[in-house]
């Protein structure tokens, strides 16, 4: 049976909300970490996990930061705050009777893509499957990239020439199974006619391969 429902969850002394929605007999599920000024209704990421959702794979798309956070500029580019609080939703859903059994990606989009790593490398096996869009895991620590074990995918567009340089380097040092695939024509947010389905399609393909893979957690 599917699963929809908005949920709350405890971080420290605040509460995020979240859109916990889970396709029938799902064989994983992905958290994604909203970047800088986005929230979990970011029209882009809600696109991305809706096609992975018809691929079978649960999503939870959440708010890292309370609003009043969020209108902080500072806050939303501390990467340890928002590992942490990725953490503690990883920590949540483990916790849940329709979520604990099913294997965990990341999705990390900007910031958040540092975030997702920062997750990764600490909780080691327990995360299967990490893919950034448009990301910056460059911010994330050179050792939390290094230490990462869960296959990663960097998805950049082709006209975002910084961020690929970015990217670039970031994938460089990490030592999992890895791919960097540059989205030809498509700029920060893959706004340009179908690169953001293509972001999807190959998002889903990676989640579905890795998550699929990999025996439901305990």
């Amino acid at each position: 049976m599917s699963t929809s429902m908005l949920v709350h969850i405890p971080v420290g002394t605040v509460t995020v909300e979240g859109m916990l929605e889970i396709p029938d007999h799902a064989v994983g599920l992905v958290l994604f970490a909203h970047g800088s000024g986005s929230s979990r209704h970011s029209p882009r990421n809600n696109y991305v996990a809706g096609v992975l959702r018809q691929a079978g794979v649960g999503t939870l798309l959440m708010d890292l930061l309370t609003p009043e956070e969020d209108r902080d500029y500072a806050q939303r580019f501390d990467i340890g705050l928002l590992t942490q609080r990725l953490l503690a939703a990883a920590r949540w859903v483990g916790e849940q009777a329709v979520t604990r059994a099913l294997p965990l990606g990341f999705f990390g989009a900007s910031t958040g893509a540092a975030a997702a790593l920062e997750a990764a490398a600490l909780l080691g096996a327990d995360v299967q499957a990490a893919v950034s869009r448009g990301g910056r895991p460059d911010l994330a620590s050179r050792d939390a990239l290094a230490t990462v074990s869960a296959p990663t995918l960097l998805l950049v567009g082709g006209r975002d020439d910084g961020v690929i340089d970015l990217n670039q380097q970031a994938y460089d040092q990490l030592r999992c199974e890895k791919e960097l695939i540059i989205v030809p024509g498509a700029t920060h947010l893959f706004e340009e006619p179908g690169t953001l389905e293509e972001v999807a399609r190959q998002a889903a393909a990676w989640f579905v391969r890795h998550l699929g893979a990999k025996p439901a957690r305990l």
